[in-house]
């Protein structure tokens, strides 16, 4: 994700880094040169027989503009939507750390707590390398007991196992006597909580847009460019190369953020910035636990990038 201060109207004219220009650029130099060509060759009476006007085009325009915002209205759809799950995750593991620190009887420095703040440590990360398909080893060593490491990393779904390691802990409380019945129901409502929210995750990940939206709207948006300077360089002339490679740029640059927010788990500029996430909610849990020292929050790169 990219974070940066606020710019004013003319440096946010020269933005590169997140602007998704870089994905564009090959084509509308493509286009630019296309332009050139018909200006050329319209002044020199080379027409290779394609008399259009701007009229195909003023219709062909809106109904692609349309088109162009429900992508990336479905697309955005996806992102909020991931994005309002992880601030679920946030909200449950903070209000079951809570729970484990205050309920049991026990102080929060006890050991039993401990193995469940840090289960709760780890959940986002693990959830975040099964998100974007990555090894979670390095994240689960610094923050857990090598044997514990040893059993989650055997796991397919190594979230769904800390969940389950979370939930064998909450039965032993209530065994014990430290939880009531209904104590016990309620911290079981926030591993369920954090379960729902995994899957929500999983559904979004593992469910793409129907890739022929994704062909129809990438072909009609390069086919529509292309023929855009022939039916422009009747009615603008040589001002036709500075026309079409802007409205190239908006369909284009509109069609290539779409298809970096269908994937809001990925590390591209504008997806959502799991590693921070993850550490946000791990600071809030170890708050929780009066741990003596927290990580460092995140913060965005050089390059305004924020992970």
């Amino acid at each position: 994700m990219i974070v940066r201060p606020k710019l004013n109207w003319f440096r946010m004219l020269f933005v590169w880094r997140g602007s998704v220009l870089h994905a564009v650029l090959l084509p509308l130099t493509v286009i630019l040169l296309l332009s050139m060509a018909v200006v050329w060759g319209h002044q020199r009476g080379i027409t290779l027989g394609l008399h259009l006007n701007p009229a195909p085009f003023s219709l062909i325009g809106v109904a692609l503009a349309i088109f162009v915002s429900f992508r990336n209205n479905a697309s955005y759809d996806r992102y909020w939507e991931a994005r309002k799950l992880w601030g679920e995750l946030l909200i449950r593991a903070r209000d079951l750390a809570r729970q484990a620190v205050t309920l049991p009887g026990l102080p929060p420095s006890h050991p039993e707590v401990q193995a469940v703040i840090d289960l709760l440590r780890v959940f986002p990360y693990t959830l975040k390398h099964q998100l974007r398909h990555t090894d979670s080893a390095a994240d689960l060593q610094q923050r857990l007991p090598p044997e514990l490491v040893a059993d989650i990393l055997t796991r397919e779904y190594q979230s769904v196992h800390v969940l389950r390691l979370l939930s064998l802990r909450l039965v032993a409380w209530h065994r014990e006597g430290r939880l009531s019945d209904i104590l016990f129901d309620s911290c079981q409502r926030h591993v369920d909580g954090l379960s729902a929210a995994l899957g929500g995750c999983e559904r979004i990940g593992t469910t793409a847009i129907p890739y022929a939206y994704n062909v129809l709207l990438h072909r009609t948006v390069y086919f529509y460019s292309a023929l855009l300077p022939f039916g422009l360089v009747d009615s603008i002339g040589v001002a036709t190369p500075v026309i079409s490679v802007f409205i190239a740029y908006t369909f284009m640059a509109l069609d290539a953020l779409a298809s970096e927010l269908e994937n809001p788990f990925g590390e591209e500029a504008n997806d959502l910035p799991l590693a921070a996430l993850s550490l946000t909610i791990e600071r809030s849990v170890m708050e929780t636990a009066d741990a003596p020292s927290l990580p460092p929050p995140a913060v965005p790169d050089a390059f305004y990038r924020l992970r």
